[in-house]
């Protein structure tokens, strides 16, 4: 397979690609990225994932300008690798320049892409649901941008991990945000919930994907705060996200969710979304 590498316009083997310890993304985590999937054909929402690389490079005030030939960049990249079932991550960083909190105006983004292949989550997962655990929303108040400093987010996840669990739910103020790398949604009454997209929570490109499949599904949807309680109560849980797809969750701090099985209407879901990914 190929360890050809996208940076800063130029197409590179990995072993070439020379990153300067001055980079802004290095030094301040200053940057954004997007991680996008494809399978049996083309990435997998590409223009939306370029779409909110955009906004989050301007809530950053990074200004890049040629987004369509980064697509196309990117196309070329993924058909190059070889790979069946790839991930392409994109990362942009705000330019290089001596350290300096305040950054200067008129720098040159550096922009790095490349392509691994997409291993996907075990079988098992779906059929029998995943256990989680909750850990307070450590984060930064502007979490609508899809930023490379990650740390709480990596601290979560790892926390997660060592307890022998899939993910990490955040709280914040009493009420469920993000997991560390996915979006939340329950089942109450076949009506599907998830908290709403405010800055204290990064809108999913899987996350708006399930909203309207649940709708054409015929299931009602509501975006509205969940408390944890709430949460531990509902008839099903699930996860979404690029990678992670849709995820039931089967218990959560410990606590069985629903019937402790995948639920109907979380299986619909993963089921179109499936399908949806699949036939592009």
């Amino acid at each position: 397979m190929s360890n050809l590498i996208y940076y800063n316009g130029q197409f590179k083997e990995k072993g070439e690609v020379y990153i300067d310890p001055e980079d802004r993304g290095y030094l301040f985590a200053d940057g954004v990225y997007e991680v996008i999937v494809a399978e049996e054909g083309g990435l997998f929402k590409l223009e939306e994932h370029f779409a909110r690389l955009e906004r989050s490079a301007l809530g950053l005030d990074i200004l890049l300008d040629d987004y369509k030939g980064l697509q196309e960049a990117a196309v070329k990249l993924l058909e190059g690798s070889g790979y069946p079932k790839a991930k392409l991550y994109i990362q942009v960083t705000r330019g290089t320049e001596t350290r300096n909190h305040a950054y200067s105006d008129g720098l040159k983004p550096n922009v790095l892409m490349m392509v691994s292949r997409l291993a996907g989550n075990p079988a098992e997962y779906f059929q029998k649901g995943v256990k989680v655990i909750t850990v307070p929303d450590e984060r930064w108040s502007r979490c609508h941008i899809k930023a490379i400093s990650l740390l709480p987010n990596v601290l979560a996840k790892t926390k997660a991990k060592r307890e022998g669990a899939f993910e990490a739910i955040q709280i914040r103020d009493g009420f469920v945000t993000d997991g560390s790398s996915s979006n939340v949604f329950l089942v109450e009454d076949e009506i599907v919930i998830t908290p709403p997209a405010t800055n204290y929570i990064l809108n999913g490109i899987t996350r708006v994907v399930v909203l309207e499949l649940a709708a054409k599904l015929g299931y009602l949807t509501r975006e509205e705060s969940i408390s944890p309680d709430r949460l531990f109560a509902a008839d099903q849980v699930f996860l979404t996200g690029t990678t992670t797809e849709v995820m039931p969750v089967c218990a959560i701090d410990g606590k069985k969710i629903g019937s402790g099985q995948p639920g109907r209407i979380t299986m619909e879901l993963y089921n179109a979304y499936r399908e949806l990914l699949t036939r592009q």
